[in-house]
């Protein structure tokens, strides 16, 4: 049996602007203008048999927003970033640099004291092939960036640095199609 299932990343936040670590904030103004916006587009994801999402906030409120109710997953949170949570790239960068250069450069490091990023894509993967199958059956998330990102990398069976590659912007669709640790992107 094979299923389709979207991924819609979250509207944006202060915290995306600010390219801050697993920084939980709602959305900003801009987000719900880009949700008033683009709800024309996505408004055919309420058809999905099963809606999902990350357990953030701004993913809470993206969901609602579009009228999809989506069930919290907390197997879809972000990479638990340890002691950088809620810090900003550059002030990582400029009180660690030695250690932020190895998690770049390692995805098997954590010199955060969080989650590697292979344990994250491999913890996104789980969630996948654990989904329910249906015949033909459809289903939706609205997941953080970074979790689309893991996602992608997992279906693919891409190297762990191909996550760097990968551009997510806020309001985004994908679509994955097909049953555990056998799927494909589908490009419509």
């Amino acid at each position: 049996m094979r299923c389709r299932l979207t991924l819609l990343t979250a509207a944006r936040s202060s915290a995306l602007l600010d390219a801050r670590f697993d920084d939980d904030r709602p959305l900003d103004h801009a987000g719900w203008q880009e949700i008033h916006y683009r709800a024309p587009v996505l408004h055919g994801l309420a058809a999905a048999g099963l809606r999902y999402r990350s357990p953030t906030e701004r993913c809470r409120e993206t969901g609602h927003a579009l009228g999809l109710a989506p069930l919290a997953q907390p197997a879809l949170r972000d990479c638990d970033m340890g002691r950088w949570r809620g810090r900003t790239l550059r002030e990582v960068a400029a009180a660690e640099p030695e250690a932020f250069d190895a998690w770049l450069a390692d995805p098997r490091a954590a010199p955060h004291g969080g989650e590697t990023l292979t344990g994250f894509i491999t913890r996104i993967g789980g969630w996948l092939d654990t989904r329910p199958l249906e015949e033909d059956g459809w289903m939706m998330a609205v997941a953080e960036p970074a979790v689309v990102r893991a996602a992608l990398c997992y279906a693919l069976r891409v190297p762990p640095d191909t996550y760097w590659r990968i551009d997510a912007h806020a309001l985004a669709t994908v679509t994955l199609t097909g049953s555990p640790r056998n799927w494909c992107l589908s490009c419509d």
